[in-house]
């Protein structure tokens, strides 16, 4: 399929890619495209005209980030909205401080389009099939969004608003993506991949700080199952203050989908809403598992 004719501009800095939002009502930004050209394909938008921000330079650093500058009110990881899908995977910062987010950027699509797009624009798009959405909400982290008014930072919990809407206006552009870490914290992301589309039909992001035997603060969220990205309360009740234990973890992921209504969950040719309410109890059984390290050999 083709797409509806428009308008290309390639913008040559933030300011310039901001100014051709404002002169062009209904445009859209592209950098790495994966997103947003299919859907334009398809017929399901049809913007008149692009604003193409690849080639601008400074917004693809990832580096640690020190609390006592004062500059993100804590140590975490700051990735600019240009880093690719690769460059999140193999980046030894994001794998050690928020392993979670490497986990899903390794998971996603095919190799192409983990070599070409990019993470902030794969967390504007609000795709609830992608993967990177669950493990920033596991992982507590927020955007940073720059308009001609100014920068704000939107987080994780309140980005996601409904299937490919999110907090970002029309008017901005995703200059990075902030995320606390803590030495005492582990995390992880597992994805059960549609076996058409490449998408999760389940992913579940998990980010827990435990001392070793009990679990102290726990986060959860899925991604594919739902219509639009979610944390899990049900889970992270039942997790904080819980030995660690499978007995526990199998008790925590039974709460997977007590605080989401039927309707919550997707149903399509591949699987039924109900289906994916199991599996999702079943995966998250499974990364809470692996990231807490617990045996099931004998299962």
């Amino acid at each position: 399929m083709y797409t509806n004719d428009f308008d290309y501009y390639r913008a040559d800095s933030v300011d310039d890619a901001l100014a051709l939002l404002g002169d062009h009502d209904g445009a859209e930004l592209v950098a790495g495209a994966h997103g947003l050209l299919p859907r334009m394909k398809t017929g399901e938008e049809s913007p008149p005209a692009l604003v193409d921000i690849s080639q601008l330079s400074g917004l693809a650093a990832i580096e640690e980030t020190d609390g006592s500058s004062g500059d993100s009110g804590g140590d975490g990881v700051s990735i600019g909205a240009l880093a690719t899908h690769t460059d999140i995977a193999n980046s030894e910062i994001v794998r050690q401080r928020a392993t979670a987010l490497a986990d899903a950027a390794a998971e996603l699509g095919d190799p192409q389009v983990r070599n070409g797009g990019t993470i902030g624009g794969n967390l504007a798009h609000g795709d609830a099939r992608s993967d990177p959405p669950a493990a920033l909400l596991a992982l507590d982290g927020s955007l940073v969004a720059r308009s001609a008014g100014g920068e704000r930072t939107i987080d994780a919990t309140d980005l996601f608003e409904g299937p490919f809407e999110t907090a970002v206006s029309s008017d901005e552009i995703v200059t990075g993506i902030r995320i606390p870490t803590a030495d005492d914290a582990v995390s992880g992301y597992y994805k059960r991949r549609n076996p058409l589309s490449g998408y999760a039909m389940v992913g579940v992001g998990v980010w827990l700080r435990t001392d070793g035997e009990t679990v102290q603060e726990a986060r959860v969220a899925v991604t594919g199952a739902t219509t639009t990205p979610t944390r899990l309360p049900g889970v992270e009740d039942e997790l904080e203050g819980a030995a660690v234990t499978e007995e526990a973890i199998t008790a925590a992921a039974a709460q997977a989908g007590t605080t989401l209504p039927d309707e919550a969950f997707v149903s399509d040719v591949q699987a039924s809403a109900e289906y994916r309410a199991h599996l999702l109890t079943v995966d998250t059984e499974r990364v809470l598992g692996e990231v807490l390290d617990v045996d099931y050999s004998s299962h």
